[in-house]
């Protein structure tokens, strides 16, 4: 048994007495308390640590960029699309065929008898065959001059005619629209920095521009595309389902953002801050009366006109990155993500079979679905003891709260389950930033997002970027028909 000694008691010394020790373990109850709230807060901090290091673009907003070279991409749930990989059946191909006029032939014929005994003289021999074999080559790089001589006529009136300059012959020398189309498309089209784009004209084309020159052109293309972009806005404006979103961009040490609207034929750029009159400053979303897909931002909700759609993908991950943390006690993010993916695989089905609408009933049972599974999160994620939710707890009531607009692509089959044409046509913005880094100016941004709007939405209509900008810088910019999604 332990001595007094080993309670910190000196021999000969007084004992504690009774309301002392009372005191003594009164204070060592609030010291364990203590410990132990500083024990769940750790507990606490360490699991949302543990969340954000296991947070990646399957199971969150982050995007795919920010996975490193490391990500590993998970199995689709029922083990995939069972298609091969590589080329599927029916894509497009690019097998390289003979052309029946080339530019140039050359003829091989053999001078003297293969055979080492006969060793023939075969200047006279009779054509046995003849085989076929094209290569495709590109040009010497030569840039090609054209004169235009403007004469002037003196009448016997004594007056002086001059002929007039063709149309875009302003200056002495200049370049013309195929080399400031080939710097636009290097630009806007490959991402290349300035500098890049102007070595790569001098290279290949054999065109020596200068930075400067293709900072002008890409700011006179951006100039030129005004009237294609009020007639793109005017376009969307009156379709039935867009697609909404925005991304931020690098500009000279801070951020803007690039907001799209767009549709699987229209794609329309601007560039501004992230506010509610940021949005609306494309000239499309105020007074739209259609349907809005886009994500959870609530800078959106002011647009009362239009229905909105809740990006399933989004939810997806939204509900994964909840699963993961806590299987055995979130078991219902992922009864909730086998919902939404049996509805879209029901969607897809009847649209697939050309109806224009679920029955009722089908309607019924995932909206019950739904409920169900709401319920069950409520149930594994009650309030704390200040009636404040966790993480989970709030995912789950988003899914009570915004049950209509997370639901909307099952009550309109016009409706698409994700938002992924939005984030398709923004992931250029991240390309550039990739390859040339950062913007220097807001008007430089402002341009890129013009250019991308004209090449992006002529590239759904089956245009080569190359002739629309070529046509561009002639012309006029090449104009879409409406096509209504």
């Amino acid at each position: 048994m332990a001595g007094w000694h080993d309670l910190g008691v000196q021999p000969g010394s007084q004992l504690p007495s009774y309301e002392e020790l009372v005191g003594v373990v009164a204070e060592l109850r609030v010291e364990v308390q203590r410990l132990r709230e500083d024990n769940q807060r750790l507990r606490v901090e360490n699991a949302e640590l543990r969340r954000r290091l296991g947070l990646n673009s399957t199971n969150s907003s982050k995007p795919p960029s920010s996975d490193g070279l490391g990500r590993q991409t998970p199995k689709p749930k029922g083990g995939g699309s069972g298609r091969r990989r590589g080329k599927q059946p029916g894509s497009a191909v690019s097998t390289l065929d003979l052309v029946a006029d080339p530019e140039r032939v050359v003829v091989h014929r053999p001078d003297r008898c293969v055979n080492p005994v006969c060793d023939a003289d075969l200047g006279d021999a009779a054509e046995f065959a003849r085989q076929r074999r094209q290569v495709f080559e590109l040009p010497e790089p030569k840039i090609v001059v054209t004169e235009h001589q403007l004469v002037a006529v003196l009448c016997r009136c004594g007056q002086v005619s001059e002929a007039a300059a063709p149309a875009g012959v302003t200056g002495r020398a200049q370049y013309g629209p195929g080399v400031k189309a080939a710097a636009v498309y290097a630009r806007g089209a490959q991402f290349l920095p300035f500098a890049r784009v102007s070595r790569l004209l001098g290279d290949l084309c054999g065109a020596r521009v200068s930075t400067g020159f293709v900072h002008a052109v890409v700011a006179e293309a951006a100039r030129r595309l005004g009237p294609f972009c009020s007639h793109l806005a005017a376009l969307l404006h009156v379709e039935r389902v867009l697609h909404a979103d925005e991304t931020p961009a690098r500009l000279d040490g801070g951020f803007k953002y690039v907001h799209v609207a767009c549709t699987p034929g229209l794609t329309l750029f601007h560039v501004g801050g992230r506010g509610k009159a940021d949005i609306d400053a494309g000239g499309v979303l105020p007074g739209f009366d259609g349907t809005i897909v886009r994500d959870g931002y609530a800078a959106y909700q002011h647009l009362s006109d239009a229905e909105h759609a809740w990006c399933g993908a989004h939810l997806i991950r939204d509900l994964r990155g909840v699963h993961e943390q806590d299987p055995a006690g979130q078991a219902w993010a992922e009864v909730m993500a086998d919902t939404l993916l049996m509805a879209k695989t029901m969607t897809e089905r009847a649209v697939a079979a050309g109806r224009e609408a679920l029955t009722e009933a089908e309607i019924s049972h995932i909206r019950a679905c739904c409920a169900g599974a709401v319920a069950y999160g409520r149930q594994q994620n009650p309030p704390d003891r200040h009636g404040e939710l966790s993480k989970a707890g709030k995912l789950v009531e988003r899914f009570h709260t915004h049950r209509g607009m997370i639901l909307r692509f099952v009550a309109d089959l016009a409706v698409p389950f994700t938002n992924n044409q939005a984030e398709r046509d923004l992931r250029p913005v991240k390309l550039q930033q990739k390859i040339s880094g950062t913007w220097r100016t807001l008007q430089g941004l402002s341009d890129f997002a013009a250019v991308r709007s004209y090449l992006s939405t002529a590239a759904k209509h089956g245009q080569d970027a190359l002739d629309v900008l070529k046509q561009l810088f002639t012309t006029g910019p090449w104009m879409p028909a409406a096509l209504s999604s």
